[in-house]
C-alpha cells in the first residue's frame, strides 16, 4: 500500500479533466513534488508543481521527462484520446492504440528504473470500456482493454521488485473527453481523484471510482477473470523461482 503524502508524483495529462483533479489532490494529501506532464505551457501557484513537457506519443519527451523527473514514487497514467468510430479506418485505431497503450506502455518503460528505486506504484487510468466495448468508440475501447490487460502483466512481473500496479475502471467522468455523451449522469472528476488516492492507500488492484463503475467491483473481483489472473501470477512466480534455483 503506498500513500502520496511527502512523496513524488508525476501525472500525464495533468492540464484539465480527471489529471488536473488528480494534480489537486495529491497537493491536497501532502504531496512533496508534482510533476504536471502537459502537451502545452502549464503554470501552476504551488512552488510543489514542476510541468513537463510530456506527449505520451513523443519517445523523445518521454525520454526527456524521465531525466527531469529524477526520483519517483508514484506514476500516473492519465493522458488519453477518445474518438468517435466504427472500426472501419484503420488510422483511427492505430492512433487510439498510440496515446492509450503504446503511450502507457512507453512512459512506464521510461520511468519504471525510478519506480524500481523507491519501490513505488504506478496507477493506469483505463476505462470500464476495458470489460465492455462502447460500439460508437469501438478503436479507443479496444486500446484500453489492451491497456488493462498490460497493468495486470505488468502487475505480475513486477510484484518482486515492491511496485504496485493500480488500474483506474472510471465510468462517465464530466471532462472534455466525454462531450456528447449525455445518456446518464457523470462523475465530477474531483470525486473519482480522490477515490483513486484512496484505492491506492488500500491497495485496491483495481479501482472503481465513480457511480457507474463501482457497480462492478463485487463481481470483478470475486469472478472467475480476476481469480484466472491471481492464478496465472502464483504460476509465473513460482516458475520463475524454479528457473532462477
Amino acid at each position: 500500500m503506498h500513500t502520496i503524502t511527502g512523496k513524488t508524483v508525476l501525472v500525464t495529462g495533468a492540464n484539465r479533466g480527471i489529471g488536473r483533479a488528480l494534480l489537486e489532490e495529491a497537493l491536497n494529501r501532502g504531496a512533496k513534488r508534482v510533476y504536471a506532464g502537459t502537451r502545452q505551457p502549464f503554470d501552476h501557484p504551488d512552488e510543489r508543481v514542476t510541468a513537463v513537457t510530456l506527449d505520451v506519443t513523443d519517445a523523445g519527451q518521454i525520454e526527456q521527462a524521465a531525466k527531469t523527473v529524477g526520483e519517483l514514487d508514484v506514476l500516473v497514467n492519465n493522458a488519453g484520446q477518445v474518438t468517435f468510430d466504427d472500426l472501419s479506418d484503420r488510422a483511427v485505431l492505430e492512433k487510439m492504440f498510440a496515446v492509450n497503450f503504446f503511450g502507457v506502455y512507453d512512459t512506464i518503460q521510461a520511468f519504471l528504473p525510478a519506480l524500481i528505486r523507491s519501490q513505488g506504484a504506478i496507477i493506469n487510468n483505463i476505462s470500464v470500456n476495458a470489460f465492455a466495448p462502447f460500439p460508437l468508440v469501438s478503436s479507443y475501447s479496444a486500446a484500453k482493454a489492451a491497456a488493462f490487460n498490460l497493468s495486470q502483466s505488468l502487475r505480475g512481473l513486477l510484484a518482486g521488485k515492491g511496485i504496485g500496479v493500480h488500474a483506474v475502471m472510471t465510468g462517465l467522468v464530466d471532462t472534455d473527453m466525454t462531450k456528447g455523451f449525455d445518456v446518464m449522469a457523470k462523475a465530477a472528476p474531483e470525486h473519482v481523484a480522490k477515490n483513486v488516492y484512496d484505492g491506492l492507500e488500500k491497495g485496491e488492484e483495481e479501482i472503481f471510482p465513480d457511480a457507474m463503475a463501482e457497480p462492478l467491483a463485487d463481481s470483478w473481483r470475486s469472478g472467475g477473470g480476476k481469480n484466472l489472473e491471481r492464478q496465472y501470477a502464483q504460476m509465473a512466480a513460482q516458475i520463475a523461482a524454479a528457473q532462477s534455483a
